[in-house]
C-alpha cells in the first residue's frame, strides 16, 4: 500500500492569506468547509434527490456536454487499448434528463460512469453562483462537474486550480511537476479531455512496462473531501480524481492562467521570445513548473516520450512531412496576427 504524502489544512483563510500566503507559494492545501455555507452543499448532505432538485430550480432547458463509459472501462475515463480512441461517449444531453438517469443507476450493481463536465453553471443554470459563491472570487465563475463514480487519469491544468467538493466524496492523489517524466505523460495532440493525462493505471500499476512511476508514487500526496472542502491544485500539479460515491459533484476555479492567444512563430528565437513574454510575469514557482514540462517534452531530460508512445500518435513529438510542418507553422502563424 502506498504511503502517500499529506496535504496541508485549514479550517479558516482569509482571501488575503490564501493570495498573498498560500498561492505564490504554489503548494497544494486543503481548506476545510470552505463551503459549508453554500445551500448546493447543504441540499447534496440531506439526499441526493434534494441536490438533484435543488440543481433543477435553475435550469432552463439548455443542453450539456455528457460523458458515458460503459461498464467494461472501470469507471475510468481513458483512452482505448491501442491509444486510436477514448474508451467511452460523449454528446448533447438535456440536464434534468442526465440528473435523472444518474438518480437511476443509483440502485444498479452494474452501470456505466456518466459525467457532466466543466459546464457553465451562468449558461445551463442561470443564479447557481449567485446563491453558491465565494468572495474570494468575486469575478470568477465557477465551473460545475457532476457524475456518478468515475476516475480521471492524472493530468495537469494550465491554471491555478480551487475544486469545491459539493455533493458525494472525492480522492485526490497529486504529483509534483518535477515528476512529469516520472509519470509517462500521453500524447500532447490525442488527449481524453484537452489536458495530456498518464498513461499509468495508478490502481494497478504495471512497473515492468513503466519503472519510473514508483519513483511518481514516492512523492505523491492524497487527500479525501467530504462536501464543503477545497483542495487548492497550482498549476502544472499532476492529479488524478477519483468520485467515491454514486452521486459526486465539484464547483471549481481557475485562475492566473498561463495560456495565452499568441504562440510561438516557426523559429527557435522568436518562441523563445514569445515564452519569454508568455512567462515573465509567473512566480519563480510557476516558472520552474513549467521548465519541467519542457524538459520532459522538448529537451528529452528522462525517459523520451517518443519510446512508449504508439508511433501513430506522436504527432509533433516524431518525424513529421515537410508539408505537415509547413502547414502546422502557418497554423501558429496566422493565430500570431490576430
Amino acid at each position: 500500500m502506498t504511503a502517500y504524502k499529506q496535504i496541508p489544512e485549514y479550517y479558516q483563510l482569509t482571501a488575503s492569506q490564501f493570495f498573498e500566503q498560500i498561492v505564490p507559494e504554489q503548494k497544494p492545501v486543503i481548506i476545510r468547509g470552505f463551503t459549508n455555507h453554500w445551500p448546493l452543499v447543504n441540499a447534496a448532505q440531506k439526499t441526493p434527490q434534494d441536490f438533484v432538485s435543488y440543481l433543477l430550480r435553475f435550469y432552463t432547458g439548455k443542453k450539456a456536454r455528457i460523458f458515458v463509459a460503459p461498464p467494461a472501462a472501470k469507471k475510468r475515463f481513458f483512452y482505448n487499448n491501442d491509444l486510436t480512441d477514448v474508451n467511452y461517449i460523449s454528446g448533447e444531453e438535456r440536464v434534468d434528463l442526465f440528473l435523472g438517469r444518474m438518480l437511476e443507476l443509483m440502485d444498479r450493481e452494474v452501470y456505466p460512469a456518466i459525467s457532466m463536465q466543466n459546464s457553465s453553471p451562468s449558461e445551463l443554470l442561470p443564479g447557481l453562483n449567485n446563491e453558491n459563491n465565494s468572495d474570494f472570487f468575486p469575478a470568477t465563475e465557477a465551473r460545475l462537474w457532476v457524475g456518478n463514480e468515475g476516475i480521471v487519469s492524472a493530468h495537469y491544468d494550465g491554471a491555478d486550480n480551487l475544486a469545491c467538493v459539493v455533493a458525494g466524496r472525492r480522492r485526490f492523489i497529486l504529483f509534483p511537476p518535477d515528476q512529469t517524466g516520472n509519470l509517462y505523460p500521453g500524447p500532447l495532440n490525442f488527449t481524453p479531455a484537452g489536458a495530456p493525462v498518464s498513461l499509468v493505471d495508478l490502481r494497478a500499476p504495471d512497473f515492468e512496462r513503466y519503472p519510473l512511476f514508483k519513483t511518481a508514487l514516492a512523492n505523491a500526496y492524497s487527500a479525501e473531501l467530504e462536501p464543503g472542502d477545497a483542495i487548492f491544485i497550482p498549476m502544472l500539479w499532476w492529479h488524478h480524481v477519483e468520485s467515491l460515491a454514486k452521486v459526486n459533484a465539484l464547483m471549481n476555479y481557475w485562475w492566473n492562467g498561463s495560456a495565452v492567444k499568441s504562440t510561438s512563430s516557426p523559429s527557435p528565437i522568436d518562441s523563445l521570445n514569445i515564452a519569454l513574454l508568455a512567462m515573465r510575469d509567473l512566480t519563480p514557482h510557476q516558472r520552474k513548473a513549467w521548465r519541467h514540462l519542457f524538459d520532459h517534452y522538448l529537451f528529452k531530460q528522462g525517459v523520451d516520450p517518443a519510446s512508449y508512445i504508439p508511433e501513430h500518435q506522436h504527432h509533433v513529438l516524431g518525424k513529421m512531412s515537410p508539408d505537415y510542418v509547413r502547414a502546422i507553422k502557418d497554423y501558429f502563424i496566422e493565430k500570431l496576427k490576430k
